[in-house]
């Protein structure tokens, strides 16, 4: 019902063209809120529905909707890995729909209203998809209409923005697809393509060769890598969020791009694992690329969401350095939960910044922020949740994102040497400057000339009830997770126990990484 809900409210929009725009609204909202009810409830109920054998919970499937012979058709299921990213989706999606239907004087609504509903199918789907192959073609659901929506309704250069995100994507999609038809290709025995299927046939060990492993990951890694905007394969992402319309950056830079991260961790650490530790080292240099350069590229930006949007592809990197960490110790599953929970709170504070600085660009009429300043005088409390936003992506305490950067210390440090831990470390002081760079210039300070008049300016109020409401959705859940971490970890934790083997290549793990990363974490 959750990923079926935006689906049929999509659909019932389009007939809906001439009708009054607050009945397409209502119609809108109920797409976006039904599910974030359905999430919330399955989060509730989860524990006692969950099979102790499989660790899914709410199994259901459609064999009639694909090819059955294949092995290929519908089927959904939660397990404690796919549940918080579940509700993470439609927690955003309620944001962001909100953000869409309270936004002034948008051009064709209708279509508007109907493209994001497909998104949040895609998003949805994708999560809750038990087969692989469904998994996969969820997510381009989600992935063409956000082509669409930045082509119709983007910002600056939204014709050469879409085109360079779809040859990107479409790469990244490509490779990906090759990897996971060798993958299965390699298991027709298993008899139908799915997580808890393969999970089976990978039970007593690999039988697949090394070689076919290694290559097989390779593939995942690369073709998920540039739809994660890992480094170097993340030109496509900062311009791609900037031009989008703001509820498609919260969708697209917050859930969608957690696909690659989920596909890593799902297929690639659970059934791959000589092959992830064959491509640790690789998977940690790219990581330092994505925290260090691109971290680096953040600080100097002066539009503020070209800012976010920089600073979304560089807090990809601690997430690979969980997985990463997985591979080095071994097995140990600490890398992989935090990387989990990183990517749940990262999807909700992004979402929050973007929304945000499109509150702050309404009344300053720009995202430069050498024209802003003085803003906390007019918009005091927009000014309080901007620095809320800001301190939860650094990861202070009472926010989710702090278990996720806690954990991921928890997992460098497990590893030799400790100055593994740095690198984490610089993550936070490169989010610290930035972020409080850009409070500073934006709320504090006085006017600056080359902005708006006195006069206008005199006039900007404070973020409206329409705008706090996306706001409060989605920093109570940051608060929730960052006071009560079990609301994640308890179910997300028997996942990983049951999910993961206890040894990851240990022979290559205990001979790989010393040397080479002693070198680079001196440099």
């Amino acid at each position: 019902m959750a990923v079926a809900t935006p689906l049929v409210a999509c659909v019932l929009l389009l007939p809906l063209k001439k009708s009054p725009l607050l009945t397409k609204k209502i119609v809108a909202f109920l797409g976006f809120f039904i599910p974030f009810a359905i999430a919330l409830l399955l989060c509730c109920v989860f524990a006692g529905k969950r099979d102790p054998e499989s660790g899914y919970a709410f199994v259901s499937e459609m064999r009639s909707v694909g090819v059955e012979n294949l092995g290929v058709w519908l089927q959904f299921g939660l397990n404690g890995i796919s549940l918080p990213l579940f509700t993470m989706a439609s927690i955003v999606g309620l944001a962001a729909g909100l953000r869409a239907i309270w936004t002034k004087d948008v051009e064709m609504p209708t279509l508007y209203f109907a493209v994001l509903l497909f998104i949040q199918t895609g998003l949805l789907g994708l999560f809750a998809s038990m087969n692989v192959f469904a998994f996969y073609i969820f997510h381009e659901f989600a992935l063409i209409p956000t082509f669409i929506a930045i082509l119709l309704w983007g910002g600056n250069a939204r014709k050469t923005t879409a085109i360079t995100m779809a040859v990107y994507l479409t790469l990244g999609a490509m490779i990906s697809l090759a990897g996971l038809i060798w993958l299965y290709v390699s298991t027709l025995s298993v008899g139908a393509f799915d997580f808890a299927s393969l999970r089976s046939f990978f039970a007593d060990g690999n039988p697949l060769s090394a070689s076919t492993t290694n290559a097989i990951f390779a593939l995942l890694l690369f073709g998920f890598g540039i739809l994660v905007s890992l480094f170097p394969f993340h030109s496509w992402a900062p311009d791609t969020y900037s031009s989008a319309p703001t509820p498609v950056s919260m969708l697209h830079a917050g859930v969608l791009k957690k696909f690659g991260l989920y596909g890593l961790i799902q297929l690639g650490a659970a059934f791959l694992a000589d092959g992830l530790a064959a491509w640790a080292m690789v998977i940690f240099v790219l990581a330092i690329g994505n925290i260090i350069l691109i971290g680096l590229i953040t600080m100097v930006q002066r539009d503020l969401k070209q800012m976010i949007s920089y600073s979304s592809v560089m807090h990809m990197g601690p997430i690979f350095l969980g997985i990463a960490a997985f591979a080095f110790s071994g097995g140990d599953v600490t890398g992989i939960g935090a990387a989990v929970m990183l990517m749940f709170a990262h999807g909700l504070s992004v979402a929050l910044l973007f929304h945000l600085s499109q509150a702050v660009a309404d009344r300053e009429g720009t995202f430069e922020m050498a024209k802003m300043g003085g803003l906390a005088t007019k918009a005091p409390v927009l000014a309080g949740f901007f620095v809320a936003a800001t301190l939860a992506s650094l990861g202070l305490p009472g926010f989710a994102n702090f278990w996720g950067e806690l954990s991921i210390f928890v997992s460098l440090a497990s590893l030799k040497p400790f100055g593994l831990i740095a690198l984490a470390v610089v993550a936070i002081v490169i989010s610290a400057i930035y972020g409080l760079r850009a409070v500073a210039k934006v709320f504090f300070g006085k006017p600056n000339k080359e902005g708006l008049p006195e006069a206008e300016f005199e006039k900007i109020g404070d973020i409206t009830l329409r705008e706090r409401i996306p706001a409060i959705i989605l920093l109570v859940a940051l608060f929730a997770v960052g006071f009560i971490p079990s609301l994640v970890t308890r179910n997300l934790n028997f996942a990983l126990a049951e999910t993961f083997p206890a040894s990851v290549a240990q022979e290559e793990c205990d001979t790989l990484p010393a040397a080479e990363i002693s070198s680079i974490s001196e440099q």
